[in-house]
Parts: C-alpha cells; structure tokens; sequence
C-alpha cells in the first residue's frame, strides 16, 4: 500500500519515469507482452502436453501396472484406503487430532481393526469387472484371515478382541470377564434358547450402552455357585459324642440339578476336614469352619457420578480441583482430589483493524489450591452427595492428593475368613505367633498387624460400634493359628456377656473373669507371673522369650500370654489407683516375657484412660466414638467421631503418625461355637493354673468380713488411734485412692468401728464392736 501510495504522488507530480515514455519502441512492447504471467503460464502448459505426447506409451503403461497391483493387494477396499489417506492429509493440514486418538493404544487399536476390515472384506467376491478376479479384502485379508472358512472367521474375531483391548483394556477386560463368567452360568443351568437370547440382551446393551446387561449379570452372579448348606451349631455336638446334629437342608431351585463345585464340600464332608494341621498333641481347626460373607460389588455407574459430583461442588466454591483416583473399599469410597490452581489474571485492552476495543484476560500468576481451602468444604460436599458424613484426608500418606472418603450405599461384610485366607496374613502367620487379621481399608487391601511388635493394644469406641466384634474376632484368630502350648489367653469380662462364649476353650489360664475383685486379683497375679518369667530368662542367660525357647538349656519353652479386657472403665471405677499402676508395669516390662494386653473401653475419657495408660499403649483403635474429644483422648488426633460404626475403625500403627480407616473383619455366633466345640472335643476341661484359682478365691470373699479389703486391718488400727477420722484421712496415710479409702470407711461403719455421719466429714470413733 506504500508503494502504491508513493507511485500515485509520482504520477500526479509527473515524477514517474515508467509513464514518462509516451512513445516506447517496438521491441519493448513485444517483450513486454511476450514475458506477461499469462504467457508463461501457457508456455508450461505446452511444454507438459510435448513430454506428455512423447512419454504417453510408458507412463500409461505404468499406471495400468500400478492398478492392477494395488486392486491386487486391496481389492474393492482401496476405496476405503483411499478415504483414509485423505482424512490423513486433511487433519496433516489442520493440524487437527481427534481426542480419541489421543494415545499410542488406541492408534494401534485402529490399525488393527483397519487390518480386521480388510480380512472381514476378503468374505466376499466381486461378481464383475476387473476386481471380480479378487475378492474385496485383495491379498491383505486373505493374509489376515488365511482362508474364507470357519478358522479364518475365528481368526477375525481374535484380532477384532485384540482391537478392543487395545482401544480400551479396562473396559475390555471387565466386560470380557463378566461375560465369560455369564456364559459360563447360563451353559450350566439354562437351555440353548435361553442363552442366545440372554447373548442378544447383552449385545443390544453393549450397543445402546445402557444397564440393561449389568443388572442382568449381576442377578447371574447370584446363581454362580450352588447354594451352600446352611449348618446350625448342633451340627458340632457330634464331636463330643451327644445327639445327631440338626441340618436345614438347602433351598431347592426350580432349575436342574448341578453337581457342587469341588472345592466346596458337602455336609457330611465336613467333619475330615476340620483339622488342618497337627502340632503335638493338638491339632488346629480348619478355616473351613468359617463362614464366606456375600459379595457386594458397586456400580461403576454411581461411582463415576460421584466423582462429577464432587468436581462440580468444588468448582462452585471457587476450588479448581480433579479426582484423578477412586479406590472402591468394604464400606467407603475414597476419591483421590489433586488440587488445581488458583490463576490471577490482569485485563489487557486493544483495539483491532476497525477501531473497535476489545479485553484481553492474560494470566499473570498460579499458586497451588491450599488444602485448607478443600478441608473446609467438607459440609458443603457431603451436601452435594447426599452423605450422611464424609472424612478428608490430606494428604493421603504416600501421594500427592488430597483423600475424600465417602460413604457406600450398600456396605459390604468384611468376614474374618477372607482376612485368613489372604496373601498378606498367610505371610505374616509364617512369622508370627500372634497375628492379627484385622480387616481391610478403604481400598479394599487387607491389613494384617502383629501382636508381638506392638506389643499392646488400646481398643475405644461407643455401644455398637464393633469393639467386642473385634475382641472376638482376636480370639478367633488365636483359636484357628495356635495350640494351647503356644498362646494361653486370660479373659476380663466385667460386662459379663461377651466373652463368656469362650469359657471352655483349653486355651485359658482361668475362667472367663467377669467379677471385678477377682480382675483386680487377677492382675496381681499376672504381675508375679512376669517376674517369675524374668527369673527363668535370667537363669539360662536369654533376652526374651523367642530366645529362651530356642535355648537347649530351658526345661521347658514359655508360652505366649495374652491378657484381652473389655471394658476397663468398670475396673478403674473399682480401684482406679491399683488397676492403673498394674497396667502400666506390665505394658512397660512384659514385652520380653511374652505376655501381651489387649484393652478396650465404652468410654475413652482422661479419667479411664490416663496419661500413663496412652503412653504404655502406642497402638490404637478406635471405633465410632461421641465427640470429637473422646477422639483426641483415644487417637491424639480426630477423626474418630465421623466413622459409621458397625465395624468401621481407625488403626493406628506405633510406628505410624497417623491413623489408618479399616472395616473390621466379623466373625458370627455359629462360627465362634463351631470353633469352640472342636477345642472341647480335644480335651473336656481347660487345665488351669491354681495359684491364680485361689488368689480370685480369696479375692472372692464378701465385704461383710474383716479381709474384705488387705488393707482393712490396717485402717482398723488407725481408727483406733485417733477419736476422729475422715476417708480423705484415711487415703493420705494409706496411699490408697479415694474409692477405696471411701469403702474401707464403709467396712468401719459395718462392723461398728466410726459412727455413721455426712459425707465429706470426719467422723467420730467408736471402738470396735464386740470389744
């Protein structure tokens, strides 16, 4: 436009030298007209048309071999081929790639379904013209397929199933499976009519995408084994030689018979197998005396929507956010958030071509989404999810996001014979006398602990939430894992009804103890026991107990003691001072001698639950608790007060900082009386140990008599001294608590010692009764 410009104003001033010469001469007008675009271009032309004329024998027979050889190789496909390479070049030049062909994977998934149409092509035959000679695939499908027959078919559908897994191999993969496993039902129990049409039905929601074959396969998932028989208790009274047992037979089905499966056995077979192995004199159980909980599977579907959900719920906060992770567990679903971005941007005004102003947003700076940001949200996402709580974790141990743990909506049962029967406990059973089969965490692994490495446990949670599940299943677990020469257990039961399931069991140093002056007996004796061990550790020079038993010069090896109580509030209510410094001294010294302790409590408060108690018992689980406080009490962290309960926990580790979400692993009545009665079908009787037989013995003996309390008669005395005395009076000179010092005074009133008076007063003496 310049030169234009500067020519203009060099023709107005007569300036321009071009239109100077009115006159040119003949040459320059020829030469000018000769060399003009439009002759040249006409030139070229000619100069095509001369080597075409002279080339035309060779070049046309070229082309008609370059034919023949690519309708020989393609066939009628080569128009197919010729489409593609034209898409090719038309995306080459826009610059354009499909999102679909994102990846390596699917670019080979769509060069292998190419190759599958060319071999689908070479089925058929042209009738006329030139390709009539080959089929329509050309030598490429029969070079897929081989041959037109039924080889070649099976042939086409493999490389069609390898175009699949590699365009989308989860997916693939899981309806592959599923749909194997359906078939599989359907030959078994369904007619041939029934299954093509269960395959139409399956292939027609394959097509619309629609649920239709995933509810249908899981109702087929529900026939995939015969039902079990259902066994009652009485079904093990046979071993101790009583009446037959009583069997409910299974429910019939309307369909044909089917022969079990053969690692399921009968009723009748069950008997053989319930020993699994012989140490000695014992024999273990077989795990076959547990039961299989049903399996509950959670729809992709639901959890798909829930992971927009929660990138939607964020993103309207403000919170750029992605769940980049979902792990499907028992109970929860935990969804792996990466925080996005947090983007400043400055407006930028330019005014383009026709004067018009236009704002331009340019970024300017990002910082990293703060956790905080998402860890205050939590009510506003369990909003948006329906959720009647969720828990956040940030960030998850290991990764580099932030964990939102959702509620499922249908729970599934975490049986303690699928724990048994993992990879991760059989391993640790190999190392371990005392394993612990705990349960599975929100990714559905299972999580497995080692009693000896704790080397005890402090277990809180509300009524119903678990816990004496979890005692039970502890039990269990020994039971199943080890004889009586290997692991005795001691049993605290103030609440009187839920250990009382294992009171014959040959595994017990004593009966099940439910009253809480033999506990506190109990634990003297448990007491002189450590020492007496630290004496034969001592005697043969070993460090602890695994040494000891390898020793040649021990009489005779040690057995592993595991002290389990369930409810510690009542025996701190009973004697707080005397119960907490047993505690204590064994959580401190009674890791070498093998003895262990396994304590749980209702009410995980600062006075149950001292300073000394949490520090001599760095693992910890917590169940569904009240209040954030009896959280911090119990786990010196929250967290605790939004578990669901029925089995859901918090564990946490000694050499972990924070706590870990578990589903607890069940164990039910009949299995636990299963499990027993094959113990007491060994031996009749629990051999029990009589020192501790006559400690609760006395312990055992009314408040009415004079050695209700060790230290009445020496409160008597004291009394007798002095013209007054109050129950404080009486904890300063003794050293007791203000409990028992409160009963000791109640024991003086009932024998007449001090006169009845006010509560928190001193009171007068009276000498004692009867002279």
């Amino acid at each position: 436009m310049a030169k234009g410009r500067r020519r203009a104003r060099r023709v107005a001033k007569g300036g321009s030298r071009k239109t100077s010469r009115r006159n040119p001469s003949l040459l320059g007008r020829f030469s000018r007209i000769f060399f003009s675009r439009p002759m040249r271009y006409f030139f070229l032309f000619v100069l095509f048309l001369a080597l075409l004329f002279y080339f035309s024998a060779p070049l046309i027979s070229a082309l008609e071999t370059a034919r023949d050889s690519l309708i020989e190789t393609f066939g009628g496909g080569l128009v197919l081929l010729a489409m593609v390479i034209l898409l090719l070049i038309w995306l080459v030049w826009r610059w354009r790639t499909p999102r679909f062909l994102s990846s390596w994977n699917r670019w080979l998934g769509v060069i292998v379904f190419f190759f599958a149409l060319f071999g689908a092509l070479a089925f058929f035959k042209p009738g006329e013209g030139i390709p009539s000679e080959h089929t329509w695939g050309g030598n490429l499908g029969k070079a897929v397929i081989g041959a037109p027959d039924a080889l070649g078919g099976l042939r086409l559908a493999v490389i069609c199933l390898a175009g699949f897994f590699l365009v989308a191999p989860r997916r693939t993969w899981r309806r592959f499976s599923t749909y194997a496993l359906a078939v599989a039902n359907l030959y078994q129990r369904y007619p041939l009519h029934r299954y093509l049409w269960f395959s139409l039905v399956w292939l027609w929601g394959l097509y619309r995408r629609y649920p239709v074959h995933r509810i249908l396969i899981s109702r087929l998932r529900r026939l995939r084994r015969p039902p079990k028989p259902v066994v009652e208790p009485a079904e093990r009274v046979d071993l101790l030689e009583r009446e037959p047992p009583v069997v409910v037979q299974p429910r019939v089905m309307p369909e044909p018979e089917v022969a079990p499966e053969p690692h399921e056995p009968e009723v009748a077979e069950l008997t053989p197998l319930v020993a699994e192995e012989r140490r000695g004199e014992w024999e273990l159980p077989s795990i076959s005396l547990l039961e299989r909980a049903p399996e509950v599977e959670m729809g992709q579907i639901d959890t798909e929507r829930r992971a927009r959900l929660i990138e939607e719920a964020l993103a309207s906060y403000g919170v750029e956010a992605k769940v980049v992770q979902i792990n499907v567990g028992p109970t929860v679903t935990q969804f792996g958030v990466e925080p996005g971005w947090d983007r400043k941007y400055r407006e930028i005004k330019e005014r383009d071509r026709d004067g018009n102003i236009k704002v331009r947003l340019e970024e300017i700076s990002k910082t990293r989404v703060k956790v905080e940001r998402i860890n205050s949200l939590a009510n506003d996402l369990a909003l948006a999810l329906a959720a009647s709580s969720i828990k956040i974790e940030s960030p998850v141990p290991g990764k580099s996001i932030v964990g939102i743990e959702v509620p499922n909506t249908t729970a599934a049962l975490v049986s303690l014979r699928s724990v048994h029967e993992s990879a991760q406990f059989q391993k640790l059973r190999s190392k371990s006398k005392l394993p612990l089969a705990l349960g599975k965490g929100v990714s559905g692994e299972t999580v497995v602990a080692d009693l000896t490495r704790m080397p005890h446990l402090l277990i809180a949670g509300a009524t119903g939430s678990g816990k004496s599940i979890c005692l039970k299943s502890m039990v269990a677990t020994f039971l199943l894992r080890a004889t009586p020469e290997e692991v005795r257990l001691l049993l605290l039961d103030p609440k009187r009804v839920e250990m009382v399931d294992f009171s014959s069991v040959p595994h017990l140093v004593s009966p099940v103890v439910v009253d809480r002056d033999k506990a506190v007996a109990t634990l003297k004796w448990l007491d002189r026991e450590m020492d007496h061990r630290y004496d034969k550790l001592a005697a043969v020079g070993a460090r602890d107990i695994e040494a000891y038993n390898k020793n040649p010069r021990a009489q005779e090896p040690l057995s592993y003691l595991v002290l389990i109580i369930d409810e510690l509030a009542d025996l701190m209510a009973a004697a707080p001072d005397e119960v907490e410094r047993r505690l204590c001294r064994l959580a401190q010294l009674s890791r070498a001698t093998g003895i262990h302790l396994v304590v749980a409590t209702q009410r995980p408060s600062v006075d149950v639950v001292t300073g000394l108690i949490k520090a001599n018992f760095p693992a910890r689980i917590s169940f569904a608790v009240a209040s954030q406080v009896d959280s911090r009490t119990i786990l010196d962290s929250g967290g605790a007060e939004k578990l669901l309960g029925q089995g859901d926990m918090l564990f946490l580790p000694p050499d972990a900082a924070r706590p870990k979400r578990l589903q607890g692993s069940f164990i039910s009545e009949p299995e636990i009386e299963r499990l027993v009665s094959f113990w007491i079908s060994q031996r009749g009787q629990p051999a029990y140990v009589s020192q501790l037989a006559e400690d609760m013995a006395k312990a055992s003996v009314p408040s009415a008599v004079s050695t209700g309390d060790p230290l009445l008669e020496q409160a008597r005395r004291l009394a007798l001294e002095h013209s007054r005395i109050s129950t404080s009076f009486l904890q300063r000179r003794l050293g007791i608590g203000y409990p028992r010092a409160a009963r000791i005074m109640d024991l003086l009133e009932e024998q007449g010692i001090v006169a009845p008076g006010e509560p928190g007063k001193s009171r007068q003496v009276q000498g004692e009764k009867g002279g």
